[in-house]
């Protein structure tokens, strides 16, 4: 029986940003990649999302105040 983490109750949503929405984060928030927080390359959501170093992953997370809040991470090699 095969298990996929993402689907996982606990686990937020997780998506890849594409370039033109990675660069769009970058010039919203005017810093450079390696200035964003990372995320291991192994992590095993990264891995489930087929994710390599330099992707940016967005994680939806749930939010008592403001319904929900967006992360981003930088994949690292790990």
């Amino acid at each position: 029986m095969e298990f996929s983490v993402l689907d996982h109750v606990l686990v937020p949503k997780h998506r890849i940003l594409s370039e033109e929405e990675k660069r769009s984060l970058l010039e919203k928030f005017n810093i450079s990649e390696i200035q964003l927080p990372k995320i291991l390359a192994n992590d095993p959501a990264v891995k489930a999302l087929g994710a390599k170093p330099g992707d940016v992953i967005e994680i939806e997370r749930p939010s008592p105040t403001a319904g929900k809040t967006l992360y981003y991470r930088l994949v690292v090699r790990g």
